[in-house]
């Protein structure tokens, strides 16, 4: 049995009372009782609108009154009482306790003022009885606590007291079995009732764990792309620097450069023009970084020339790495999703990269970019010395070197397709392909 429905059945209280509403596991949830009830509490007023209606109607027509036994200034009073309560209801819902405190109140008047007009129509016998059910439903939707369901279920004791004392006859076997039959059937209610809410309580928390989960995973994701980024991107601008720092530290702290130097005028002036000129690279390096971060920014607000992107680039590696760097494009440039088109330029950018480290000054790099009905194809292709692929390709993304892990993220992030291949002699080749739509506007 669900922890509710066993507290409405017999367990004690749950802590925080009657009018409280049911203990939470965090702020969220409490919220969401909160809400629940004052929704359900709202309803029940415009219910209780629906009977004074009718109540107005019974007191109002002659033949009605009559029958019903409630004419008189009396059952005027008693309807200006119901009219004012329900009103004050109404008013003070957003008060949490309070509001609990008075429709709970609210409601034993409503109940028993039911208690008076089932009295006064035929006692059990009254098919007004019929009532006290949406009485014990609205009691144990509104406060799902053992001691709520008690005040609708004392109706039938106090109904065949009053059938006892007014009616002047004692309890025939008709009258037990109305008892037993009600009494079913408000049990009946409450299990299903119980159970409807616990089912409620449990799709509640699912979706708020479902929810942090989903938040979780965002926060990670998001992780992911900023390492990939700060990888591809800056970090390779910034590998180059490091590696042109320590070749003109290199050059100034030789012991045979200084030895050039001193006392050497013309020595002197023969090394300067290559330190000033690798300061300058340096330099250069930096406003790359610079220009980097503004490329990342404007890709990430998606509004960046892909084709102009991938070419700009090639120029700018060709003089940064000293990479003879040749773009290409075939075919008429198609509509690339961001993401696809930030994973070309990312893979672009890191197969340059690996090219700088890996080979010569010099070395020449075609770069092509094919566009065809549904797909966009990068290829590029270094003229270095290559080298043999190991069987298992996650030796190459051994701890410390993610690049090519990233290429292979990033495909897959696009439902892309990424293929390198590579031999001894004859240069590496890597190749990216990705979904493309209908072509641009010349």
């Amino acid at each position: 049995m669900s922890e509710t429905s066993a507290g409405v059945l017999g367990s004690p209280p749950r802590p925080g009372g009657l009018f409280s509403a049911p203990a939470e596991k965090s702020d969220t949830k409490g919220a969401f009782s909160e809400d629940r009830f004052l929704t359900r509490a709202r309803a029940l007023f415009y219910a209780r609108l629906a009977f004074l209606v009718l109540g107005l109607a019974v007191i109002g027509v002659p033949a009605w009154s009559q029958a019903f036994g409630v004419g008189g200034p009396g059952a005027y009073a008693i309807y200006l009482v119901m009219v004012a309560y329900s009103a004050a209801n109404y008013v003070f819902l957003p008060k949490k306790r309070i509001g609990r405190q008075l429709t709970f109140a609210t409601l034993c008047a409503d109940l028993a003022v039911l208690v008076w007009l089932v009295s006064m129509t035929g006692g059990l016998r009254s098919p007004l009885l019929a009532a006290q059910l949406l009485f014990t439903t609205l009691f144990v939707v509104l406060f799902p606590t053992p001691l709520a369901v008690v005040p609708p279920l004392l109706t039938f004791p106090v109904v065949a007291k009053l059938d006892q004392l007014l009616g002047g006859h004692a309890m025939v076997q008709i009258d037990i079995f109305i008892l037993l039959w009600y009494s079913a059937i408000n049990c009946i209610l409450v299990y299903v009732m119980v159970y409807l809410n616990e089912r409620d309580r449990m799709k509640h928390r699912e979706l708020n764990k479902l929810s942090r989960t989903v938040r979780e995973m965002a926060i990670v994701e998001e992780r992911n792309r900023l390492a990939r980024e700060i990888h591809d991107g800056l970090g390779g601008v910034l590998s180059s620097v490091v590696i042109q720092s320590e070749y003109l530290l290199n050059m100034i702290d030789g012991s045979e450069v200084r030895s050039r130097l001193q006392g050497n005028n013309e020595a002197r002036a023969a090394i300067l023009p290559t330190i000033r000129k690798e300061i300058s690279d340096l330099h250069g390096a930096a406003e790359e970084s610079m220009d980097e971060l503004r490329r990342s920014l404007r890709m990430m607000k998606e509004d960046f020339d892909l084709v102009a992107t991938l070419s700009d680039y090639c120029k700018l590696a060709s003089g940064r790495h000293r990479l003879d760097v040749r773009f290409a494009r075939v075919g008429r440039e198609r509509q690339v999703g961001p993401e696809s088109a930030l994973a070309l330029f990312r893979v672009l950018q890191e197969s340059i990269t690996n090219t700088s480290k890996h080979c010569g000054k010099g070395t020449v790099v075609d770069v092509t970019l094919t566009f065809t009905p549904g797909s966009a194809k990068l290829n590029v292709k270094d003229r270095g010395k290559g080298f043999s692929l190991p069987t298992d390709p996650l030796v190459l993304s051994r701890d410390g070197h993610y690049g090519l892990a990233n290429m292979r993220e990033r495909a897959n992030k696009v439902a892309g397709q990424i293929r390198m291949t590579s031999e001894p002699g004859k240069g590496t080749c890597i190749e990216l392909t990705v979904h493309a739509g209908e072509e641009l506007a010349s």
